[in-house]
């Protein structure tokens, strides 16, 4: 059955990748992006898979680019299925000397933003009683990791919201509620982190510089030919998504390959899918 979906960060990689494969199924994708001058990647994929969806211009940090993206699909399709938030940043540096508005921003894009699109949708999924919402976190979200806490801060916070909603919006609303967890995959993310934390004064010399030549040094091992060995595609991730939306019973959380699993490994051996917490605080709590 074709589902109504909007996907946020549609301009590249897992978004990108997301929203094609989606529409190849015969989905209708609205695809989204903060800025519509960046959708020629999105756009060569269209042509070459002969695919046809929207696109969108939506900014998960303004709340009027959210309302008037999510009136338009309401009006062309009266309703909407599914909702995944992908769109993220990331961010490497660490705390001491990241600044308030660093923080905020990352925060605000990978946190508020999808509280933000949650929150305009829930509306109509709960007036049709179905839904689902599908939040693009990561394995930074479960396992903490140095120079990267502000970034794992966020997505921390993400899976809390994403377990907390999971115990009442299905038994109450029929919305369901999933997090997709990928690791390390071949985007322009982490180059575009790199060119940031150059751009904002790189390793300084104080005394965060052995760590961070240490971090960098870690981070220089990721060569094209170990990318392509140990790193997922977006096509990977995209399928896993797809994978969630289609579960008849979907899991709280997906962690999108075997490296995954092996990296949360320690926090997450008891209830890899989070499915056992849910149920018993579902249970505890609710007595649902």
């Amino acid at each position: 059955m074709s589902k109504v979906i909007l996907i946020t960060g549609t301009s590249t990689g897992i978004g990108l990748e997301t929203a094609v494969q989606l529409a190849e199924q015969g989905h209708q994708v609205y695809a989204t992006m903060r800025n519509l001058n960046k959708r020629a990647l999105l756009d060569q994929e269209i042509d070459k898979r002969k695919v046809k969806l929207r696109v969108l211009q939506l900014d998960v940090q303004d709340e009027k680019s959210i309302t008037a993206c999510i009136a338009e699909i309401i009006s062309a399709e009266q309703k909407i299925d599914v909702l995944i938030n992908n769109a993220g940043a990331g961010f490497i540096k660490p705390m001491e000397q990241a600044s308030m508005e660093e923080i905020q921003q990352v925060m605000d894009v990978n946190f508020y933003g999808p509280i933000r699109c949650s929150k305009a949708v829930m509306p109509f999924m709960r007036k049709q009683k179905s839904g689902h919402i599908i939040n693009v976190s990561s394995v930074g979200g479960i396992v903490g990791s140095p120079v990267n806490e502000i970034y794992c801060a966020a997505k921390f916070a993400l899976e809390g919201l994403t377990e907390s909603l999971a115990t009442y919006l299905e038994p109450y609303f029929g919305i369901n509620v999933s997090l997709i967890e990928p690791g390390g995959t071949i985007t322009e993310f982490g180059n575009s982190l790199t060119e940031y934390f150059e751009s904002t004064g790189g390793i300084l010399n104080d005394d965060y510089k052995p760590l961070m030549e240490d971090y960098m040094a870690y981070r220089s091992t990721f060569t094209k030919e170990f990318k392509e060995k140990a790193f997922q595609k977006p096509a990977d991730i995209a399928s896993v998504i797809i994978r969630c939306m289609n579960d008849p019973n979907p899991k709280v959380r997906y962690l999108t390959s075997e490296g995954t699993l092996a990296f949360t490994k320690l926090k997450t051996s008891l209830d890899p899918d989070g499915e056992l917490m849910k149920a018993q605080v579902r249970k505890g709590i609710l007595n649902k």
